[in-house]
């Protein structure tokens, strides 16, 4: 097992966004060197970070990347990861884990927008918050997450798992304004509030086990599950996906 340390040096001007999409584990294996852009300008990592290793491997399975510092305004972490291990042991910038294949990234604090962004495989946890857009699809895209697993400790934002394909987002907290809007597959799971879930789904599986503020009309209610109100919809998409809530404030 290897164990890279990534400690962020203090910035003269740390409001300045760092794309970082070569930290992978795979990188971190002989001397290559990894380049990042802060701002337009591109820099060795080591211009930005203190890098300490300890082991030495030849698989990036067997690698092990530790950030520590601020890393807030740092984006595009673990982006096209394909293997081993991202631990951020603070809060995390926009995009981490776009298009993710396998592996896992652990992050101790909160996660800007777009986390997962059109993951295809691995895992991702979050301890706090996650903000917008978390496991879906960019702008324009019509499929979103399509593998892999997300799990949220806290709150996420608006359009989580927008048009989400595959694998399952789950939520333990609240989620903002429209969580699963244009579903066309996988699980999306919220065990706190949601404010108009699964808009405009065709296929897959959404359940919020606290309350649905705000319903979607165009379901069709069709049973009981465990004490959960099942509907089917969105039939003015003519899907056929599920969603399955505690209580709503839609009147029967």
């Amino acid at each position: 097992m290897m164990r890279v340390t990534l400690t962020m040096k203090p910035r003269s001007n740390p409001f300045l966004p760092i794309e970082a999409e070569q930290i992978i584990p795979e990188n971190f294996i002989g001397s290559r060197q990894v380049m990042v852009y802060e701002g337009n300008k591109e820099h060795s990592l080591l211009n930005i970070c203190v890098i300490r290793r300890d082991g030495n491997v030849n698989t990036p399975e067997n690698v092990s990347l530790i950030l520590r510092g601020d890393w807030s305004r740092v984006k595009r972490v673990g982006e096209y990861m394909s293997s081993g291990t991202i631990v951020v042991e603070g809060d995390i910038g926009m995009h981490c884990g776009n298009f993710m294949r396998a592996g896992k990234i652990e992050i101790r604090g909160n996660a800007d927008a777009w986390l997962g962004r059109e993951m295809r495989g691995g895992v991702i946890v979050c301890h706090g918050d996650a903000g917008d857009y978390c496991g879906s699809g960019y702008r324009g895209e019509k499929r979103g997450m399509r593998g892999g697993s997300i799990e949220v400790m806290g709150n996420v934002g608006e359009f989580a798992a927008e048009y989400l394909t595959g694998g399952s987002v789950a939520v333990h907290g609240n989620a903002g304004c429209f969580a699963g809007v244009e579903m066309r597959g996988g699980y999306l799971t919220i065990d706190g509030d949601a404010i108009l879930p699964a808009a405009n789904m065709v296929a897959g599986e959404c359940v919020v086990k606290g309350r649905v503020l705000e319903m979607v009309p165009t379901f069709e209610r069709v049973g009981e599950e465990n004490g959960m109100i099942v509907y089917h919809g969105d039939i003015a998409n003519r899907g056929k996906g599920r969603l399955i809530v505690r209580s709503t404030s839609r009147t029967e």
